[in-house]
């Protein structure tokens, strides 16, 4: 096919990122933009070079002119418009994360599979090739008992939360809060790696949002939480937050070897330390291990838009790695469901029929 025309919803710096990666992947174009507002979506994207501009989204949906479209909304939204547009026959490919619950993704699957086009999650960690490495080097580990996949960083919002201000990223009826913009970053992973657990325990810092009405089902948010996920034979450890800055590495313990990186959000420094039997020792040394080798593009998301891009022209490959990625999709939101059913973090999704 010619140059996959690609239009985007959300004007958040994580989309101004899609389109930077977007101008460096071949055979693909940003043509048109999506606002509520015609304005916003002129503003944003004219300065990108698109030419289209809505701020209907039927009207994008059924627009001849447009091929694919990257959502990037808050996750609230995304289960609808994505829906919506692959009701026309549009391809989709949603931020993280991808719906807010299980049940959503499953529905917007289904239709995707029903109009035969291409729905994906923009995962970016599962895509880049230092990701390729630590799955590759698994069986290098031996029998795997332990692991530990970790992400939190201080947002800036959390001082105006402090305020008392209402936001977006920190409101249950946007489907929002730290597990869906943080912690998915390590459960992913976990669950690409490993599949869905037997078994989830969890535990989470959470607070009131700011202006709930008494007897408001959807009150709570989470601000930093731990996961374990149970899989018999193994445990791995998730630990996420907006509250504090986590300077410890990502780890996977197997009985021969142990594979370390950093970044959980883009693995680099990836290496393995080999067990050595030194008898009786009570301290670890841990030396500079064996390093792995991958060359991950400054602009990462080119990977995530290159299998995407590569799935809507009928690559065998691709095709079979979005069909696992659904797969991963599908699983990890199942964690996150009863993450929240643990630790109190209700949306609405959770309730509707």
């Amino acid at each position: 096919m010619d140059s996959i025309r690609f239009a985007t919803i959300g004007r958040s710096g994580i989309t101004e990122r899609f389109l930077e990666a977007l101008a460096e992947t071949e055979d693909v174009e940003y043509v048109g933009t999506y606002s509520r507002d015609e304005k916003s979506a002129r503003d944003f994207g004219s300065r990108y070079g698109a030419r289209l501009f809505f701020d209907d989204l039927a009207v994008l949906a059924a627009s001849d002119e447009v091929d694919a479209v990257y959502i990037a909304t808050p996750n609230g939204l995304h289960a609808s418009q994505a829906m919506t547009l692959a009701r026309a026959g549009k391809h989709v490919m949603v931020e993280k994360a991808f719906s807010s619950c299980e049940r959503e993704a499953v529905e917007v699957f289904s239709v995707a599979h029903e109009q035969g086009v291409v729905a994906m999650e923009a995962m970016r960690n599962l895509h880049v090739p230092s990701f390729d490495r630590i799955r590759e080097a698994l069986p290098r580990l031996g029998p795997v008992r332990l692991a530990t996949f970790r992400f939190s960083k201080v947002t800036s919002r959390m001082a105006r939360l402090r305020q008392g201000e209402r936001l977006n990223v920190f409101d249950p009826r946007f489907s929002e809060g730290a597990l869906m913009d943080i912690g998915v970053y390590c459960v992913e992973p976990a669950v690409a790696l490993f599949g869905r657990p037997a078994r989830v325990l969890s535990a989470a810092v959470t607070t009131r949002v700011p202006g709930c009405s008494a007897g408001d089902p959807y009150d709570t948010i989470d601000l930093a939480g731990e996961a374990l996920l149970d899989y018999g034979d193994k445990v791995v450890n998730l630990s996420y937050g907006k509250m504090s800055d986590d300077m410890v590495s990502s780890q996977i313990e197997g009985e021969e070897a142990t594979i370390v990186w950093d970044q959980t959000s883009c693995p680099v420094n990836v290496r393995i330390f080999v067990h050595e039997d030194k008898g009786m020792v009570y301290r670890m040394s841990s030396g500079e291990g064996e390093p792995i080798f991958a060359d991950v593009p400054e602009k990462d998301m080119v990977c995530e838009i290159a299998t995407f891009a590569a799935a809507i022209r009928g690559d065998e490959a691709a095709v079979g790695k979005v069909a696992t990625l659904e797969r991963t999709t599908l699983d990890s939101l199942h964690v996150m469901d009863e993450i929240r059913s643990q630790t109190g973090v209700r949306f609405p999704a959770d309730d509707a029929l």
